[in-house]
């Protein structure tokens, strides 16, 4: 697979509040973004962090929706709470972007895809917590898209280790590449 400058990084719901659901993980995993976002920015490669957040209230959920109709009452996914910011070793820098999802998906509920558009991107790196979630929505979604995808094994976490490894084996194979972030890196500089 060929990679060029059109190609963009997406570390996705690394928030502090999503980061402790995977305690003792999150240092490994918190390694491999620091890692893929500095080779990323070596590179020129765009990085776009996505956020999950909510206005106060949440009146963008539905009570329809089995997922996220529960968290309404819980104020800790408000856009403005220290549990939806971005974890402090991840910190955007100028130039990169931030963008605000309001449903599992990257694309669902933000404007990802004009921004993606607005820059000739197309193909995505995709990195995040979790692989059953926002990784798994975001690759199926990019796909469909027609995106040319990679998914960083090691820069997604799940909390369920056997369905990390059952969609980094068996499920995202078939819609992108799967690497390790050290080999994404060397694809990049070699």
């Amino acid at each position: 697979m060929e990679f060029g400058v059109s190609e963009a990084l997406l570390v996705m719901d690394m928030q502090n509040g999503i980061l402790e659901r995977i305690g003792s993980r999150a240092e490994a995993l918190l390694k491999a973004t620091e890692s893929a976002i500095e080779v990323a920015r070596s590179q020129q490669r765009l990085v776009i962090f996505v956020r999950v957040a909510f206005r106060e209230g949440a009146p963008e959920v539905s009570p329809k929706n089995q997922s996220f109709a529960r968290l309404t009452t819980s104020t800790d996914l408000w856009e403005t709470d220290a549990s939806t910011a971005i974890h402090a070793r991840l910190a955007p820098q100028p130039g990169d972007i931030v963008v605000v999802k309001r449903r599992v998906s990257a694309f669902s509920g933000s404007d990802l895809d004009v921004v993606l558009r607005a820059k000739s991107v197309d193909s995505l790196v995709v990195s995040g917590i979790a692989t059953s979630g926002v990784v798994l929505s975001t690759v199926r979604q990019a796909a469909d898209l027609d995106f040319r995808l990679t998914v960083l094994r090691d820069a997604c976490a799940d909390m369920d280790d056997d369905v990390h490894r059952m969609l980094m084996d068996k499920v995202f194979p078939r819609q992108a590449a799967v690497l390790e972030t050290a080999d994404w890196a060397s694809r990049l500089t070699n």
